[in-house]
């Protein structure tokens, strides 16, 4: 994997000093297409001004489960050629455990040329196409082919360049879409933040067009704002289609798919909890 000069001077500080059959190798870009979009001004109300705070290599040695959490509240920044800076809270996400997990491209711990990014360091981006047209956006993590799926994110800034990228993919004549609807689902936002099939293999930590940031209005986000619900689309994968290993922020607009009985069950805990405090 090739390196990339780092420009210190066009980033914030840091922290600290369709899917193809697995055995069919995947050719990887090299190079990434030019952007002409402008500069784009709409701001979400919640985006802050104050100086970001990039994460680093740090944050992303975690358990699995406890990166895919971490991720919440966390700002995922695409800065693309033309300098737009598009940015989004992350909302929602998924872990993929690794060689136990038989939802996950690493189970049984095979490696493959597609996912050979989930077994590389904590903070590798994993990129994988679906449906021979879409991407998905993957962080590995701590654990032998273990890696978080970026499922969904509230869009902050760059939402007009976000909804040209997605209209881009849309049919002619499609309704205009709501910020909300921008980036709701882990294909929808690799669209709308122009993520990009060579961004595979990159390290989110050192990376100079896509890295991540703390929340600077909200530093942490309360355990019980966090749902914990099955994952999407691995139903075919008996036990672990029903583990509660998607992590969502509870009663958040751009979640992609909610689960009513995995709140439910967390407002009755809740509730158990304080009666139990009052007694």
């Amino acid at each position: 994997m090739s390196t990339r000069k780092r420009k210190n001077s066009s980033l914030p500080q840091s922290e600290s000093a369709g899917d193809q059959a697995d055995g069919e190798p995947l050719k990887r870009l090299t190079e990434c297409q030019s952007d002409t979009n402008t500069l784009d001004h709409h701001l979400s109300p919640y985006f802050s001004m104050k100086a970001p705070v990039r994460l680093s290599d740090s944050f992303f040695h975690q358990p699995c489960v406890d990166l895919a959490k971490a991720f919440l509240g966390k700002v995922l920044v695409r800065k693309r050629t033309d300098g737009t800076e598009l940015r989004g809270r992350v909302v929602e996400t998924e872990a993929y455990l690794g060689g136990e997990d038989k939802a996950s491209h690493s189970a049984g711990g095979k490696r493959t040329e597609r996912n050979t990014a989930m077994f590389m360091k904590p903070g590798t981006i994993y990129v994988y196409p679906i449906y021979g047209i879409y991407l998905c956006m993957n962080v590995s993590s701590q654990g032998e082919g273990a890696a978080v799926l970026l499922r969904s994110l509230e869009p902050l800034s760059g939402q007009d360049v976000m909804r040209g990228l997605r209209a881009a993919k849309r049919k002619a004549g499609a309704k205009n879409l709501k910020d909300k609807e921008l980036c709701n689902g882990p294909s929808k936002l690799c669209q709308a933040l122009d993520i990009q099939r060579c961004f595979d293999r990159r390290d989110l930590a050192t990376d100079t067009e896509v890295w991540l940031e703390r929340d600077l209005e909200r530093e942490t986000v309360p355990a019980g704002e966090v749902v914990s619900a099955h994952r999407i689309g691995v139903e075919s994968h008996g036990e672990w289609a029903t583990k509660p290993l998607r992590f969502y922020l509870r009663g958040h607009p751009c979640v992609s798919v909610l689960n009513r009985d995995a709140e439910r069950q967390m407002r009755s805990q809740s509730s158990n909890e304080t009666e139990k405090t009052v007694s």
